[in-house]
């Protein structure tokens, strides 16, 4: 079974128990500050990873660094080691947020520009992509890409809109090639 599979299930899993208590904004940022702790603390990983040590001493370690979390959150982690997943945990949290953001009609769109786009800017794409895409809210994150001379393109989920002088004037030279052939 492929991992985005089986991260997808402990995210669904962990998404109606919060969503049964009433606290997935609570589960969203403790899972934000997991997903952080595991992508920056190499240690951590190469402990949980260690073969020589047994699920027991991994739970351990798991208690004692995220003690502060909800039952919930420190429950899943104890059954990945137990599982031998927890490697997927930053998945689990990425599919985690997408559920939780469709449930509440947010979507997040990496909007590509020449330069930094302003507030009001950001808030024209908002307010077009949201009717369009039939959403309540448009997360932004705003990447400088130089390389794309003008316009902008904009990824939001699968789909892009791309409307960057560069693309267009790639459409350019092919129609130009292909009308001379």
């Amino acid at each position: 079974m492929s991992q985005s599979v089986v991260a997808k299930r402990y995210a669904v899993a962990l998404f109606e128990i919060g969503k049964g208590k009433s606290n997935l904004d609570q589960l969203e940022e403790e899972l934000l500050v997991v997903k952080d702790i595991f992508k920056n603390d190499q240690s951590l990983q190469q402990f949980l990873e260690n073969p020589r040590l047994s699920s027991e001493q991994k739970k351990e370690l798991i208690r004692n660094v995220f003690k502060d979390v909800t039952k919930e959150t420190l429950n899943t982690l104890q059954l990945m080691i137990d599982k031998r997943r927890i490697d997927i945990i930053e998945d689990v949290v990425d599919e985690f947020l997408k559920m939780k953001n469709e449930a509440r009609g947010i979507a997040e769109a990496d909007v590509y520009s020449v330069r930094e786009l302003t507030d009001e800017e950001k808030k024209q794409i908002q307010d077009a992509f949201a009717k369009k895409m039939t959403i309540n809210t448009l997360r932004i994150n705003n990447i400088v890409d130089p390389s794309i001379l003008g316009g902008l393109r904009i990824r939001v989920g699968n789909e892009i809109y791309d409307g960057t002088v560069k693309t267009q004037l790639k459409r350019l030279e092919q129609k130009l090639v292909t009308a001379n052939k």
